[in-house]
């Protein structure tokens, strides 16, 4: 009696375990490039599906524009001994009598306090009265102060040296060496200098970024272009607050990689070859080399020359496709500039998924023929 009903258990068994595998959906790491394909607009998607070559690969080539504007770069350097609210003079006055106004009767010259501009930009000299000393150098200030005690002394000789105050001073804050508020003086007057002066940056340079805001005006950089192009090394202006950076560009990698996550730009352009290689290239048991996508929200003007149309208006979906079994499908991966926002997704391999089926049905029949010879050892059917 057991025996017949053997054969009759394993065929029901295997029966279930295919109508289990075939209806329930099997653990996968995203959609399929069928799937894919079935949302461009050719199927009434909303997704353009663009296989990349050189046309597509020149077409959306498009780096990060960084600059300063002519505003920043016409501004020219202000003069290192120009006085303005906040800095601070020293003072030395030499009188050519033994009783003098300022100077002690047993000496010759006397040093005055520092005096700090006020916020009106004046200063205030006993017997000389209130100065006007912002705006002005520190060679005017010593000549309106001798002006005005030659009518009291004979001779008097006056020396007037600018202090660096907070009258001329920018902010560095951010991945650099030493963040703080630093004096605008003679070798620190172009932003090169004074980020010397700071310590330098803190970061890698390829992907460092330097930002300078000025009032309502703000511009940004790549610090490498600082010493490539003279011209962005700006004068900088008092109140200027700068800004060292790591670039913040990422992109995401999902699918049949060596790992899925939000991974940041390593150099300035990246590559979707360069992208593989960053987050462990693609899973050799798993991946569809054929199956390489690159999700992108793409602006009008550059979906209009990859498209060959000019009636798009808008942020347009595109999906790039990359079939790495090409015979220039390597190179095309390393033309392709992968960019800011953009969703690298690697489909698995038709194999990867018949695996996976083949061991889901074996480890269901397992576990039938596991459950059969339990219930013929305790002698349950019989």
């Amino acid at each position: 009696m057991k025996m017949s009903r053997t054969p009759w258990a394993r065929s029901v068994a295997l029966l279930a375990a295919l109508a289990v595998v075939s209806s329930c959906g099997l653990p996968r790491v995203g959609p399929s490039k069928r799937e894919i394909y079935e949302g461009s607009v050719q199927r009434k998607g909303d997704a353009f599906i663009v296989a990349v070559n050189d046309r597509v690969t020149r077409a959306t080539s498009v780096v990060p524009s960084l600059g300063f504007s002519d505003q920043f770069k016409n501004a020219g350097q202000i003069g290192s001994d120009t006085i303005r609210a906040g800095d601070t003079l020293g003072l030395t006055v030499w009188e050519n009598v033994d009783d003098g106004l300022l100077v002690p009767t047993t000496a010759n010259s006397t040093i005055l306090d520092e005096v700090q501009v006020d916020g009106s930009g004046f200063i205030f000299v006993p017997y000389a009265g209130r100065i006007k000393a912002a705006g002005n150098t520190p060679e005017g200030v010593r000549r309106i102060i001798t002006a005005k005690l030659a009518d009291q002394t004979p001779d008097p000789q006056v020396e007037v040296r600018r202090i660096a105050g907070d009258g001329s001073t920018v902010s560095l804050v951010g991945a650099i060496g030493t963040q703080g508020v630093f004096a605008i003086e003679r070798p620190t007057r172009t932003l090169s200098a004074m980020l010397a002066r700071a310590g330098g940056i803190a970061i890698k340079p390829d992907v460092a970024q330097v930002v300078v805001n000025r009032g309502s005006e703000t511009g940004k950089i790549w610090f490498q272009d600082l010493y490539d192009y003279p011209a962005l090394d700006i004068a900088l202006r008092p109140g200027d607050r700068i800004l060292v950076e790591e670039d913040q560009r990422s992109f995401t990698a999902l699918g049949a990689t060596g790992a899925q996550s939000l991974v940041e730009f390593q150099t300035r352009t990246l590559s979707a070859l360069e992208a593989i290689a960053q987050v462990g290239g693609l899973a050799p048991t798993a991946a569809d080399p054929t199956g390489v996508f690159v999700f992108r929200n793409e602006p009008a003007d550059i979906a209009n020359r990859v498209l060959g149309r000019d009636d798009l208006t808008g942020d347009q979906r595109l999906v790039y496709v990359l079939d790495l079994t090409e015979p220039n499908g390597m190179f095309m991966a390393r033309d392709f500039a992968i960019r800011d926002d953009d969703t690298l997704y690697v489909t698995e391999a038709p194999y990867a998924q018949w695996n996976k089926t083949i061991a889901a049905l074996t480890g269901s029949l397992s576990a039938v023929n596991t459950l059969n010879t339990a219930a013929s050892t305790v002698g349950i059917g019989g």
